[in-house]
């Protein structure tokens, strides 16, 4: 993977992604929160992630149900060589702008990955979450009602925070929100970074 249509791209695919990897090794915090969320669905047998990095959410759901079929996309090679050691888990290493959907699985989720692209390409990213999708769609973002960016780790136009959800929902009316909930950094017990979350359901599942 030499090019790449946006410069989010490459710079997850090198070297601030692998600084990223070394930053972010929490796993125990992410398993209270896919409890919670798992627990607003019903008949969940297969699960795609969109930029799982090193697989801890996907470690986290296995952990709750160890029988899940789990996919994941992911840019960056170092992050796909540690995916690797996770058994049983479906690879896709590639941008997530250039995954076709191949099958559609009953749980797609995105999780700290939608504020990091490029806004342009936001369409793009919602008509392959909505194409892979048999079921479910779950975000975990930073939520903002106005699409606004801010400055991150001194990077200008590498993070943006806007109403995902609500976006996908206007582009698909056939999705009804099924739950949310919000995690605060100061969590006495399970802190996640000031994170919502947010559960949509196809009305139409023929999709």
């Amino acid at each position: 993977m030499d090019k790449y249509r946006t410069e989010q791209e490459e710079f997850w695919a090198g070297e601030f992604g692998d600084e990223y990897i070394r930053r972010n090794q929490e796993l125990e915090n992410n398993i209270p929160l896919f409890a919670k969320i798992f627990s607003h669905t019903t008949n969940v047998k297969t699960v795609l992630e969109f930029g799982s990095n090193i697989g801890l959410n996907l470690k986290a759901i296995r952990m709750l149900k160890p029988d899940l079929e789990l996919s994941a996309i992911e840019i960056n090679a170092a992050a796909v060589k540690t995916l690797k050691e996770i058994s049983g888990v479906r690879i896709y290493h590639q941008s997530i702008l250039d995954f076709e959907a191949d099958y559609q699985r009953d749980f797609v989720f995105i999780k700290g990955v939608l504020i990091h692209l490029n806004p342009e390409w936001l369409g793009k990213v919602y008509e392959l979450l909505y194409a892979s999708s048999k079921k479910y769609i779950c975000f975990v973002e930073y939520y903002n009602s106005d699409p606004v960016e801010v400055l991150y780790r001194g990077h200008e136009g590498r993070l943006f925070k806007r109403d995902f959800a609500g976006e996908m929902m206007t582009k698909y009316p056939d999705l009804k929100l099924v739950e949310y909930g919000f995690v605060y950094r100061r969590d006495n017990n399970f802190p996640q970074d000031d994170v919502t979350w947010f559960l949509l359901e196809k009305s139409n599942q023929s999709n």
